[in-house]
């Protein structure tokens, strides 16, 4: 058996990690920098990335391989490097990992490839599948655990990723970002993921939401994954609060405190992987630790309470396509 279906096994809930891009940033990574090149030219960073992740209590870390695809490394003239960043950035992740005194899982950082698919674009499932394997091959040979999706949009992208990974024979993970109105920018509602996901050949043994516009939204995501009554363990990766420019940065104002309320609403909301985003540092990740194991497990929140709790959603629809909820998105935080 895998790590991660062992400590799912064992455990109610695991943490995984917070952000990678917000936590590179703050070590000096440029705005249009490839942060997957450090891998090889900063690696001390990138082990302070993933030990900040232990640190805080993250039973899981996301390798620093999100733009790992053929695809997005050759925006930098290095899509010949595919196989070569990936592993690195998974054999740094293991020497972490296999340090901390405690299971850890090394999950492989996977992203969205950035194309569209045909009709209405350039890429062809076969070049996505092939882009996806070729990504996927190099995390497993520097020793990932599992292989974790994220950030996708398109139904066809989770579909191309998913046979890539079957391919391999590799356990996997796939979130969606949902912040469009409770859908994927692609249209995908909570419930249609819940239907794919139950459709592919090579299921994953977690599937979920991550980044997308604050935790308010995200919880309502979540609990309607649960409704839709997935039969596997669900993910949340919320980022810290609601971006805002900052003195020529991008910031996120949501607190340790926030996130800590949202770890729990989450978990009580039908998580079992309970982690953040965008914005996501290490004190966030310590609130959200302490949360978890402080806080006994209640009912899931409603949506007056999501919102007195964590601040209003962006929009009337979750999605669905059911008729708006009247007063609920002021957007307030406490």
């Amino acid at each position: 058996m895998d790590l991660l279906s062992r400590l799912l096994n064992e455990r109610d809930w695991l943490m995984a990690d917070g952000a990678t891009g917000t936590n590179l940033f703050n070590m000096g990574l440029e705005a249009g920098e490839p942060p997957e090149l450090w891998n090889i030219d900063q690696p001390d960073n990138i082990r302070a990335l993933y030990q900040g992740a232990v640190d805080s209590g993250s039973d899981i870390f996301l390798t620093n391989s999100f733009g790992g695809t053929a695809a997005r490394l050759k925006l930098h003239n290095a899509q010949d490097r595919v196989r070569e960043l990936n592993k690195a950035a998974a054999e740094l992740g293991r020497e972490v990992a296999d340090k901390a005194g405690r299971p850890v899982v090394v999950a492989g950082s996977v992203g969205p490839t950035g194309e569209i698919f045909e009709p209405l674009g350039p890429l062809s499932h076969a070049e996505a599948v092939e882009m996806f394997e070729e990504q996927a091959a190099g995390l497993m040979e520097g020793g990932a655990d599992v292989l974790w999706l994220e950030t996708i949009s398109a139904p066809e992208e989770y579909k191309a990723a998913a046979e890539a990974f079957a391919n391999l024979n590799a356990p996997w993970v796939g979130t969606m970002s949902f912040d469009t109105a409770g859908r994927t920018m692609m249209g995908m509602t909570s419930a249609a993921m819940v239907e794919m996901v139950q459709g592919v050949e090579n299921p994953p043994l977690g599937f979920g939401a991550n980044c997308g516009v604050g935790a308010s939204d995200l919880l309502r995501t979540i609990q309607g994954f649960k409704a839709a009554n997935p039969g596997l363990p669900i993910v949340a990766k919320g980022n810290a609060g609601i971006p805002k420019f900052v003195h020529g940065h991008i910031h996120y104002d949501g607190t340790p405190e926030l996130m800590g309320k949202y770890a729990v609403m989450v978990r009580d909301s039908g998580a079992r992987i309970i982690g953040g985003c965008c914005g996501t540092m290490p004190a966030h990740l310590v609130a959200m630790r302490k949360a978890l194991e402080e806080t006994p497990a209640g009912p899931a929140p409603s949506d007056e309470e999501i919102v007195a709790a964590l601040g209003g959603f962006s929009s009337d629809s979750d999605g669905t396509g059911d008729a708006p909820v009247a007063k609920r998105v002021r957007r307030r935080r406490k």
